[in-house]
């Protein structure tokens, strides 16, 4: 483990300088450039919050203030958009940059860093605004806002495990990204997100616990919507998956990361 540590460490200037790159050509040839990284999701917080708060008069059972089901949905949509990418970007990481793969040696490890790095970059941005909304409606949580930060690690390190383990099996059969896309569609509607939990039948709401997504996103939503700290037993059983699932991806990618080259 320090061996990886110190070779990410004397690689960091080629990992920051591919972060760089990336958000750099996502805005080249636009006129608005980095700017639509702020307007995107300013106008998704604009349209929950016009369209459910004010025109559909949405109300989460329990939650007082107008504002309360556009911070629901952006806490629960902002929270997986980060989950998704980071899924999405490493199952293909290794096929995406064959080429980088194939003329340049470097640790390989280090392009799901870049992934990770990326997303958390993209998300801080998002959060930010979300932040600042609280912050001009007068519904900031105070202190439990301190808790969004183990649960964006557990996030993170349960997202870039699946995604390093799906990134390898992805090499070596090509069916396994088109068939997540497909699940992670799926995933996404099995989980409390765009409806509260409570709407849900007792024996659907008892079966939860299998899905790792589920208490992450419900911590968020407590904590932005009702200002309250996490239930820090929840999250044991997504922590658990997330390091089981970086223990496979290490150990697939250092079984097979010989063979990437050669199947890519």
């Amino acid at each position: 483990m320090m061996t990886l540590v110190r070779a990410l460490w004397a690689y960091r200037g080629f990992i920051l300088g591919s972060v760089k790159r990336e958000f750099q050509s996502r805005y080249q040839n636009s006129v608005l450039g980095a700017a639509w990284t702020v307007l995107n999701p300013l106008a998704m917080i604009v349209v929950y919050t016009v369209i459910f708060s004010q025109v559909m008069q949405a109300r989460l059972p329990g939650a007082t203030g107008g504002f309360a089901y556009s911070i629901y949905l952006c806490a629960g949509v902002l929270t997986w958009q980060l989950f998704s990418e980071i899924t999405t970007r490493a199952q293909g990481v290794f096929i995406e940059n064959a080429g980088l793969l194939k003329k340049l040696n470097f640790p390989r490890i280090s392009l799901p860093v870049t992934v990770v790095t990326n997303a958390l970059l993209n998300f801080a941005i998002v959060f930010s605004l979300l932040t600042l909304f609280l912050l001009l409606t007068g519904n900031f949580p105070g202190w439990p806002f301190l808790a969004l930060v183990p649960v964006i690690g557990i996030l993170a390190m349960f997202a870039i495990g699946l995604g390093i383990t799906l990134g390898i099996l992805n090499v070596f059969f090509r069916d396994v990204g088109q068939v997540f896309g497909i699940f992670l569609q799926f995933w996404f509607w099995l989980t409390p997100i765009v409806y509260p939990r409570s709407i849900l039948p007792a024996r659907v709401v008892d079966w939860l616990w299998i899905n790792p997504m589920a208490p992450l996103i419900g911590a968020a939503q407590d904590v932005l919507v009702h200002a309250q700290w996490p239930h820090w037993l929840s999250l044991l059983p997504p922590l658990v998956v997330a390091m089981l699932l970086c223990a496979l991806g290490w150990r697939l990618f250092r079984r097979h990361s010989a063979e990437l080259v050669d199947e890519l």
